[in-house]
Parts: C-alpha cells; sequence; structure tokens
C-alpha cells in the first residue's frame, strides 16, 4: 500500500469516528425519546383501561393548580395553573385533580409520582380527614429516599390545599392498607396537614344568634336571661 492510500486510509478513519463521535449522543438523544414517547403512549392507554378520568363536560372550567417538581431548583414544587373542568363535590373534585397530577406534566422528567401510580379511591370524613387509596406502584416504583418520598406527597397536599378547601388533613393508603413508610423512609402511619384553615359551613347550615332575652340551650328551662345592671 503506498503511502498516499495510507493517508486516504487514515484520514477515512478519523473522519468516520469524528462522526460517529457526534452521531451517536444524537442517536442515543433519539432512541431515549422515542422509548420515552412509546410509555407516555403505553401509560395513556392503560389508564384510559384501568382509571379513566372522572371528568363532566358540563362541569364549569376552573383555573386548578397543579404542584410538579421545578425545572431549575432541585427538590422544589412549582404550581403550573390549568384550566379543567372541575365538579363542585370536594371527594369527585378531588379525585379529577389528583388523577391530572399522576396522569404528569408535559416535561416527565418533573413529574412527582410514578407514571405507573393509580388512585385507587378516595374518601373524605365529615372531620375534613381525606382517606387516598393508591396503587403499590406509589411505593415500589418512587425512587427511595426521604427527599424524592416527601415530594411526591407535597406535591399531593399542596394539590388539594389549592383545589379543594374542604380537605384538611390526608390519610395515605396503598392498595387499601395501611403501610408504615412510602418507600422506606416517609412516615404513612399518620396523616398530613393539607388545610390549616376550616372549611367555611354553607350558609343554610349557619344558626341565627338569638334575641336577647330569649331562652338558648345553655340556659335554665324557665329562667329568662337577665339584663346588665349597671352598680
Amino acid at each position: 500500500m503506498t503511502p498516499r492510500w495510507k493517508s486516504w486510509l487514515i484520514g477515512g478513519l478519523v473522519i468516520a469516528v469524528l462522526g460517529a463521535a457526534i452521531y451517536f449522543p444524537v442517536l442515543r438523544r433519539r432512541v431515549k425519546r422515542a422509548a420515552r414517547l412509546q410509555q407516555q403512549s403505553e401509560e395513556q392507554a392503560r389508564r384510559e383501561l384501568t382509571q379513566p378520568m372522572v371528568i363532566n363536560p358540563g362541569d364549569p372550567r376552573v383555573k386548578t393548580k397543579l404542584f410538579w417538581a421545578s425545572d431549575t431548583i432541585d427538590s422544589t414544587l412549582v404550581p403550573v395553573t390549568a384550566e379543567l373542568p372541575l365538579s363542585n363535590d370536594p371527594v369527585v373534585r378531588s379525585k379529577q385533580v389528583l388523577n391530572t397530577l399522576l396522569a404528569g406534566p408535559v416535561d416527565a422528567e418533573l413529574r412527582t409520582l410514578p407514571p405507573d401510580a393509580l388512585l385507587l379511591a378516595f374518601y373524605l370524613l365529615p372531620d375534613g380527614t381525606a382517606i387516598a387509596d393508591f396503587s403499590e406502584a406509589l411505593a415500589t416504583s418512587i425512587p427511595s429516599g426521604i427527599v424524592s418520598e416527601q415530594l411526591a406527597v407535597n406535591s399531593i397536599t399542596r394539590t388539594l390545599e389549592a383545589n379543594v378547601p374542604q380537605v384538611q388533613r390526608l390519610k395515605i393508603l396503598i392498595h387499601g392498607q395501611e403501610v408504615e413508610t412510602l418507600a422506606g423512609h416517609l412516615d404513612l402511619t399518620g396523616t398530613f396537614v393539607v388545610n390549616t384553615q376550616p372549611a367555611q359551613p354553607p350558609a343554610a347550615d349557619k344558626v341565627p344568634a338569638p334575641a336577647p332575652g330569649t331562652l338558648t340551650p345553655d340556659k335554665v328551662p324557665g329562667k329568662l336571661a337577665q339584663p346588665d345592671r349597671k352598680p
């Protein structure tokens, strides 16, 4: 082989190596993006089969705050506002916002909850304590660590706080059972504070103040309240 051919061969190899160094990262990003899109498509199809969104087209569209991870500050939540048709019923409304939260943001890297987690049931007790029952994936698919676990729960509680004032506290169950921790760190045996401001009762439930001098339940029957006397 002549020196000229050797130069051509070496030059061709150098160009091939440089081309590969440039093209392979691009190809890897494209493959990851395609895999992510496929995963999202499969996730959407699974959700449509197993957990349809509770949406009534007749419900009024409401500006809804959903809390997902920040793309600029680690371990921080930021509110994202979206207009959703939300029910006035607090239980149905809670299911609507939590299912939207579980569906995740447009950027999958900013989600706070596992893509395969499902909300199985939601209850609201008269004292304002909500019980949210999630599938096992919430515990098994979330990255283990106090930061990621706390971020997941905070995204749930802050989303409920912003949209369902009737929810005062939240109890999280996994597949209908109470578990000690979420994924090995965050304690789930108690409840999480959602809203420290008690929800205002409906106007119909308010009892008007009694007129001066009338009997009230705390007065002894037969005795009228006496007016104040000046000394």
